[in-house]
Order: C-alpha cells, then sequence, then structure tokens
C-alpha cells in the first residue's frame, strides 16, 4: 500500500504525532522521549510565543492505516529578517527505514516551503534554539542527553538519498572530573577573579534566580547573536521561558558571575542528568513521572552542562575557568563524577577550547542539513 500524508489537525492528530516516537524507539536503550505535555506546549500557537513570527504545519505519514513517520514545517519569519535568507526548518522528524515514508515527508514540507516563497529547507531544527535540533550521525551508541538527539543510524542515509547536504555540525562530549582538573581550573579563576574584578553570585534559592532571569537573557542574547541560526528572544519568549524553567531549575546548578557593579558578565547552566528519569517517564509527568525526575535531581553521579555564555568583551580572558570552578564545587557537594556537556558548533573554537583542560571525550555528533529549493 502507498504512503498517505495527512496534516495535523485534531487533537487524536497531534496526540498521534507526539507519540509515533514512543513506539518507534521503544525497545532502543539509548532513545529518551521529550515529556508530552512539553511537546504539547511548544507545539501549540496558543502557548507557545515562537508562534508571534512563526508558521508552522504538522504531517503525519500513513502506510495500511499505521503511522510510520511525521515531521513540522516551520517558517520563521524573524530568522529571514535577520539572517537575510529565505529558509524553511523542518523539526519533529521521524519515520520508519522506508525510502517511500521518508521521501512522502520531504516532499511534503518542501512544497510547502515552496508555496510560501522559500528558497531553501534547513533542518532537523525547532522554533527556536531551546528545542531539540540536530540529527545524530556519531554516537548512535551513547545515551541521548536532555538537550540532545537520538535517531537510528538510517536518517542520515535517507536524507542523503533525497538530496540534503551538510550545513554544519554540533560536537557533545562527555566529561570526567578530576581533582588535577579541579586544582588547574582553581588556579586560572583565582587570578581571572582578581585581575578582571570579578565574583561569584550566590543562589540559595529560586526567587534569588528569578531576580537575574532578564538580566541572565540579555545576556544570552547578546552573546548568541552571531550564532548559526540563532534568533534572539523577545520579551514574551524570556517570560515564557522564565516560567517554564527557572521555577523549578535548582538555583545552586546555576553558576554565575559578575562584575564589581553586581551586572552578569558569564553564566552556566548545568544541572543533574535527566536521561534515565526521562526514559522511566515514558513522556507522561503524572501520576508517577515526577517522583523519577525529583529522585533523579536529587540522586546522581551525572550532570548536564546545557548552556554556557561570557559577555563579548570578556570572552577569552579566563572566565570559564571560574564558570567550570563553580561548577566543580557544586558536582562535588552532589557526588557527581561525570558531566556531559551539549552541543556546540564545530566553528565555535573558543568554547572547544575549553574541553582541552579537562578528561573530556567527543563522544556524539550531530548534524544540521539543508538543501536549495529550485
Amino acid at each position: 500500500m502507498s504512503v498517505v500524508i495527512k496534516e495535523v489537525v485534531s487533537k487524536k492528530d497531534l496526540n498521534a504525532f507526539i507519540r509515533l516516537p514512543h513506539a518507534l524507539y521503544k525497545n532502543c536503550p539509548q532513545w529518551v522521549p521529550a515529556l508530552d505535555f512539553d511537546e504539547k506546549n511548544t507545539l501549540n500557537p496558543q502557548k507557545n510565543p515562537a508562534f508571534d513570527f512563526c508558521r508552522a504545519k504538522y504531517w503525519l505519514a500513513y502506510k495500511d492505516d499505521i503511522v510510520v513517520g511525521r515531521i513540522a514545517g516551520i517558517i520563521n519569519d524573524r530568522y529571514t529578517e535577520v539572517w537575510k535568507q529565505k529558509n524553511a526548518r523542518f523539526g519533529w522528524l521521524d519515520f520508519t527505514d522506508d525510502y517511500e515514508v521518508s521521501g512522502a515527508l520531504f516532499a511534503t514540507v518542501e512544497a510547502w516551503a515552496k508555496a510560501n516563497g522559500m528558497d531553501g529547507i534547513q533542518g532537523p531544527l525547532g522554533f527556536t534554539d531551546f528545542d531539540r535540533e540536530g540529527m545524530l550521525v556519531e554516537g548512535f551508541d551513547e545515551l541521548c542527553i536532555l538537550s540532545g538527539v537520538y535517531n537510528f543510524p538510517y536518517y542520515p542515509v535517507h536524507l542523503a538519498k533525497w538530496s540534503y547536504v551538510k550545513e554544519i555540525d554540533w560536537l557533545e562530549f562527555r566529561i570526567q572530573l578530576t581533582p588535577d582538573s579541579y586544582e588547574k581550573m582553581d588556579r586560572m579563576a583565582r587570578i581571572v577573579e582578581k585581575r578582571l574584578n570579578l565574583k561569584v553570585v550566590t543562589l540559595r534559592s529560586s526567587k534569588d534566580l528569578l531576580a537575574y532571569a532578564k538580566e541572565i537573557f540579555a545576556l544570552l542574547n547578546n552573546c548568541y547573536k552571531n550564532i548559526f541560526g540563532f534568533v534572539p528572544l523577545t520579551e514574551k519568549q524570556v517570560a515564557y521561558y522564565t516560567k517554564l524553567y527557572f521555577s523549578f531549575i535548582r538555583p545552586d546548578f546555576i553558576l554565575l558571575i559578575a562584575d564589581k557593579d553586581n551586572k552578569i558578565v558569564g553564566f552556566g547552566f548545568t544541572l543533574p542528568s535527566l536521561s534515565k528519569a526521562l526514559q522511566k517517564t515514558k513522556g507522561k509527568l503524572f501520576p508517577f513521572g515526577f517522583l523519577h525526575m525529583l529522585q533523579a535531581s536529587r540522586k546522581n553521579d551525572t550532570a548536564e552542562l546545557l548552556l554556557i555564555a561570557i559577555r563579548e568583551d570578556l570572552q577569552g580572558k579566563g572566565v570559564n575557568a571560574m564558570i567550570m570552578r563553580e561548577g566543580y564545587k557544586t558536582f562535588a557537594k552532589n557526588n557527581i563524577s561525570m558531566v556531559d556537556a551539549s552541543g556546540q558548533l564545530e566553528t565555535n573554537t573558543k568554547v572547544l577550547s575549553l574541553w582541552e583542560h579537562f578528561d573530556a571525550k567527543q563522544n556524539k555528533r550531530k548534524r544540521c542539513f539543508s538543501k536549495k529549493l529550485s
């Protein structure tokens, strides 16, 4: 039977769209699901403020009346304005190992992008950099991290079949924490904080963290402005992400550096690894999923480094040593011996050079693909 493509138009369709990966990866020990409610909010124009400047459609692929694939098409008008490129995005891509399925999905999203005046298409990408992005091309035997992606090895083979080529890669690292590395970071940090008159901001509660939220996101917007595909967050998005994350994230895992005027000049966002806990939730926070998440946040031997940013005029001056030293202290207090660093662009040499000071190993590579639409 041939493949049938159906646009997502109902709640039932959206549930099928969100739950497809659970069937596709149910026997895959490396895959980590997203939470269903988080996916629904992200894909909902009434909830996600990115829809103020984004257009999107979602499709399901059926074969013999069974869902065998999905894809989202996104046009980010602010991206077009900022980067002067008319590229649509595809994301939320999953499919069985069937060229007829993947071909039908790509033909659909490409036709939609062309009909909306786009010259090219890139992905996998989301609405913003806070969504999962990229396709795994190396490290298929590694457990996925919260901010990472997992897909079967046949995915990039299918993209090559449909004339998609590499746009850029993100690299992920696993860092073993050692006393030697801490001592090295501590020496560097002491010199930097004295020379630049910087200090560590101690957060004792979520309320303390919330007081710095706008300043943190302003720094993020400034530091990431030249990063591939980045579009500065709006005030509505800042409020959305502040409410979504800052109310429950552990403040002792947020590493803030300030200048003499108490202005934030650098930060590192870390958290205990939630990968295994998310696997246990099976995408459902209730009735028991939240208990797995709570336990993982309190007892864990692995942490994840989500974001790191340093004010532009202080980059390359050792501020990262202060951030990593404070991270070491937090990890030691919580018996954490391993850190998974989320994807960093292969062109971001300043961040990549940081791992030369650690017992670090690149263990994954994910890729953004692109295609010109003639």
